[in-house]
């Protein structure tokens, strides 16, 4: 039996197929300045994506919260600069707010 394409489903609705590149970008560009190796990044970015392995669609936002579980575990500073772009922060507040969840032992809730 063909596996199915992975197919990512936009907030807008818009369907693109799933690319693992956007996934290592956006985390290269959260965990700029981190001690966090390239081959660490890629590491997450292949785990999502086994993750999702399967074929068919998936949204964007379980795409995203993938990310934030993964960052979650490896580094509390890289996932506060992720979740502030894919949460789409607007004041300290929501900062505030993300930290708190982050340092509480359970999972984050989401919006």
């Amino acid at each position: 039996m063909e596996e199915q394409p992975l197919v990512v489903v936009k907030r807008s609705g818009e369907r693109e197929p799933f690319d693992r590149v956007k996934i290592v970008v956006g985390l290269r560009a959260a965990a700029k300045s981190r001690p966090l190796p390239d081959e660490q990044l890629e590491a997450v970015a292949s785990a999502i994506e086994e993750a999702l392995a399967g074929g068919g669609d998936v949204t964007s936002e379980r795409v995203g919260l993938l990310v934030l579980e993964r960052l979650r575990e490896l580094d509390p500073v890289t996932y506060v600069r992720f979740a502030s772009v894919y949460k789409g922060f607007d004041d300290a507040a929501d900062f505030e707010r993300e930290v708190t969840l982050l340092t509480k032992s359970t999972a984050p809730k989401h919006r």
